[in-house]
């Protein structure tokens, strides 16, 4: 299998988990055989990690926020930013975690927390982290859009295509 047919593959698993290898299959004209051994080879070699749903929490009576915190760091000699990044990923807390470029270092995503975990999580767990110097703490009001999907309701957005 080519290159170009693998990451399709990846590509349409990315926007739905929930396709069988027989639906890519026919999708992308492929022996189902193929695209398993293929999904397998993706799942054993860690290219894919893992399968979620993406939840739509403003529609449930779910009343915890995310939040993103920026932190700025001082690289460890030897190690970089590594043995930070491996202290912050280990916390349950934590959803994702990214290394970034400009006036940060690190992005560290929480999910579904309340306002007082994340201020605890933030005071008492990231700070004192040897190399954190600073840390800024946002609160995520309202997801648009997320991993490509529209979170809006349709109606909504029907209403807003109106001219006049």
């Amino acid at each position: 299998m080519d290159r170009h047919t693998e990451e399709r593959i990846l590509e349409l698993l990315e926007k739905d988990a929930k396709l069988k290898a027989s639906e890519l299959a026919v999708m992308l004209g492929l022996e189902e055989d193929d695209v398993s051994a293929a999904i397998n080879n993706f799942e054993k070699t860690g290219i894919i990690r893992g399968y979620h749903a993406l939840v739509n929490w403003d529609k449930t009576d779910d009343e915890k926020v995310s939040a993103l915190i920026e932190l700025k760091v001082t690289p460890q000699r030897g190690n970089g930013f590594d043995k930070i990044a491996e202290k912050i990923y280990q916390y349950p807390e934590v959803d994702s975690l990214y290394l970034m470029s400009g006036r940060f270092d690190f992005t560290v995503m929480l999910r579904k927390a309340t306002m007082k975990e994340i201020a605890h999580f933030v005071a008492s767990k990231l700070a004192v982290i040897d190399g954190v110097q600073s840390t800024a703490t946002h609160v995520v009001l309202l997801r648009y859009k997320d991993r490509g999907f529209i979170m809006t309701d349709e109606e909504k957005q029907k209403r807003m295509m109106v001219n006049l």
